[in-house]
């Protein structure tokens, strides 16, 4: 019998996350149907999030293996590569921020 994780964080510092066991054969849906997720988190549309295992996206037929990790993923909010710009463009000038304390005699930038 595979005994997984379900693991969902609904909203930001907040997790769920559960051990079941399950019967062979059992797919990612069938674990979250099993964990509960639907009853502790009603409000959730759980169906709409990305399904993943140990961090790699796959479908919801997927199978499970025993000691998996489901992962249920939110979209996106901001553009990691977008908010980047935003905190560095934030940080001012290269004498700010990262860059501001430099040993004597250092190079700039190290």
């Amino acid at each position: 019998m595979p005994r997984v994780t379900v693991a969902c964080s609904p909203a930001p510092r907040s997790v769920f996350e559960q051990v079941v066991e399950l019967a062979e054969g059992a797919t990612v849906r069938d674990a979250v149907l099993a964990s509960g997720l639907a009853g502790a988190l009603p409000d959730l549309a759980w169906e709409s999030l990305s399904p993943g295992v140990w961090g790699r996206a796959v479908e919801w037929t997927q199978t499970v293996c025993d000691q998996d990790r489901i992962e249920l993923c939110r979209p996106l909010t901001v553009d990691p590569k977008v908010a980047r710009r935003e905190r560095f463009r934030q940080q001012g000038a290269r004498g700010t921020g990262l860059f501001a304390n430099r040993r004597k005699g250092g190079k700039a930038g190290y």
